[in-house]
């Protein structure tokens, strides 16, 4: 392999399909949040954009047949969803020297790392898709033995964790919604930091104890009644960034009566103003958005009271910017994606000495990856996004 690295400016065939192989091979490890969509290949010759069909459920045939006649038929319903492909990609160079002090390594070990971002990226795409989408279940507040409903992310504290009663709920609406299950159950993508909270119940079945443990899904972990879970930590966090590139929170100067202008005692440069505009926070446990800022203070949509010395948090999240995980329960057909293969990936290989005069010494030679990426959801009622929070509380993971 180092002599075709070295002196050939282009792959044999076998080496082409090799790498290619290995590429796709570590990109699939890493796209969990895809493995559970329709998968359609990228369209070829008919420009950006991809069509997504989804079916309407026939009405039931209550009315009994008559002998020796043939009843109305009925309309199949198909509608359609359509999507703009995009492209993504990375690339590394590889310099001579490193090429001539190692061997056989550089390429293989920088196909391995540009697989894992590809899949990464390729995953975050579709993740950031599927946490789009409109039906939410948030868990309650549980303290001292009493539940407190949630109806918004905002509220979610430390004691918003996600439970067996509540995967339990989320099964019961899909499986109402007439939402098929994916190989006999329904499938939930969890971070592990919720994973955590739901093995310890006693209804939680560990992976290898199942019936046919050969037959896992990629990430399965365990399941709770009818719902397989897959973990991931590329699962959505709903956090936000920090308020100031000096501190995640603010301070209230003057105490606010009825006010949409908040002082605080943080200074607040000129880049730090730019970025909060637009940006949500939580004041006095109330929601709000930022419209302006200058150096010492900021403004929001709508009045609010709260006492000096009160905080700031990020809005993002939950309750005092606390970080809120979502965790994704599926049918079938809820959603589609593209496919890596037949041009969804491309691993492009440079050989050196293969960029002619703009390389005249030979010395650089580069390895890299192109996607071709959409993912859109079909059926809203076929999904569910449960949020909760976690006991590891705001150890920020991703």
């Amino acid at each position: 392999m180092s002599e075709v690295i070295k002196n050939e400016t282009t792959l044999s065939n076998d080496m082409r399909t090799y790498y290619k192989d290995y590429l796709c091979d570590n990109a699939n490890e890493n796209l969990v949040h895809d493995q559970f969509g329709q998968k359609h290949p990228i369209p070829k010759g008919n420009g950006k954009t991809i069509e997504f069909r989804k079916y309407s459920p026939l009405p039931k045939a209550t009315k009994p047949l008559s002998e020796g006649v043939t009843p109305d038929g009925q309309e199949l319903k198909v509608s359609t969803v359509s999507s703009t492909v995009a492209q993504y990609g990375g690339w590394v160079g590889i310099p001579d020297m490193l090429e001539l002090t190692s061997i056989d390594t550089n390429m293989v070990q920088a196909t391995e790392i540009l697989g894992d971002q590809a899949g990464r990226t390729l995953d975050t795409v579709t993740r950031e898709v599927l946490n789009g989408g409109t039906n939410v279940m948030y868990a309650p507040v549980v303290k001292d033995g009493v539940s407190t409903p949630v109806s918004a992310r905002s509220s979610l504290t430390a004691d918003s964790k996600l439970s067996v009663d509540i995967i339990l709920r989320a099964a019961a609406k899909l499986k109402n919604n007439l939402a098929k299950p994916i190989n006999g159950s329904y499938v939930g993508i969890i971070h592990p930091y919720v994973a955590y909270d739901l093995m310890r119940s006693e209804e939680w079945m560990d992976a290898h104890k199942y019936s046919a443990p050969e037959n896992l899904f990629n990430g399965e972990v365990g399941k709770i009644g009818n719902v397989r879970f897959v973990e991931s930590n590329e699962a959505k966090i709903f956090r936000g960034e920090d308020l100031l590139s000096t501190a995640r929170e603010m301070t209230i100067k003057t105490a606010a009566n009825d006010s949409t202008t908040i002082s605080v005692n943080e200074q607040i440069s000129t880049e730090d103003a730019e970025k909060l505009c637009g940006r949500k926070v939580i004041i006095a446990g109330q929601l709000r958005e930022i419209v302006s800022a200058d150096a010492t203070s900021f403004t929001i949509d709508s009045p609010i009271t709260a006492d000096a010395n009160e905080k700031v948090f990020p809005g993002e999240g939950g309750q005092n910017g606390i970080s809120v995980y979502s965790t994704l329960i599926l049918g079938a057909n809820a959603y589609g994606v593209t496919e890596l293969e037949n041009g969804g990936l491309e691993h492009i290989v440079k050989q050196l000495g293969s960029a002619g005069t703009t390389d005249p010494l030979n010395q650089r030679a580069s390895a890299g990856w192109k996607a071709t990426k959409t993912a859109e959801r079909l059926v809203e009622t076929y999904m569910i996004r449960v949020e909760s929070c976690s006991t590891f509380a705001d150890e920020y993971a991703n």
